[in-house]
């Protein structure tokens, strides 16, 4: 099945709400803020890559990055997330391939690096990495990880774009 990435056009919107909302339906860390989410980076301006991926013009995946701050400054750090697949179709590779295209994206137009909160099991085969001096809120260090495209890896305190909220996370 030939997939095809592209970058979110206008007439998107809903497909990809509604792709992310069953994507993360059935997931145990989910509370169901992900696709409202994508809406609301959309809205502010903060959705600086979204792309999707088809398959015989349907979409069936999608990969947002919205800006990041490290102590306070952007200094050209984007967060990865939520990327999203249909239920039907994961573990085939296509998460991979939005994640690859974009990070290749961000490292084109002059990233610093990029950053998430995810399992290190997956991340880590996408080159991610944590050390441990990186932190948000409570969450446990180890699921806080980025990569590095220019400059020093980053120490202190991470916080993604507003729309995913001014609170940090509890344990």
């Amino acid at each position: 099945m030939p997939i095809e990435i592209r970058s979110e056009k206008p007439g998107d919107e809903a497909a990809i709400y509604e792709l992310t909302r069953i994507a993360f339906e059935p997931m145990f860390f989910s509370d169901g803020t992900e696709a409202p989410l994508v809406t609301e980076l959309r809205k502010d301006g903060d959705l600086t890559i979204s792309l999707v991926a088809e398959i015989n013009g349907e979409i069936v995946g999608h990969i947002a990055f919205s800006p990041a701050t490290i102590n306070g400054r952007h200094d050209g750090w984007f967060g990865l997330g939520p990327v999203s697949v249909h239920p039907n179709i994961q573990k085939q590779g296509i998460g991979r391939q939005l994640v690859e295209t974009g990070l290749k994206m961000l490292e084109e137009d002059g990233a610093t690096g990029c950053v998430l909160t995810g399992n290190p099991d997956i991340y880590s085969r996408l080159g991610f990495q944590s050390d441990g001096n990186l932190g948000y809120g409570s969450l446990d260090k180890q699921f806080i990880q980025w990569i590095v495209f220019n400059g020093p890896t980053p120490i202190g305190e991470l916080q993604f774009a507003p729309a995913f909220g001014d609170e940090y996370p509890e344990d």
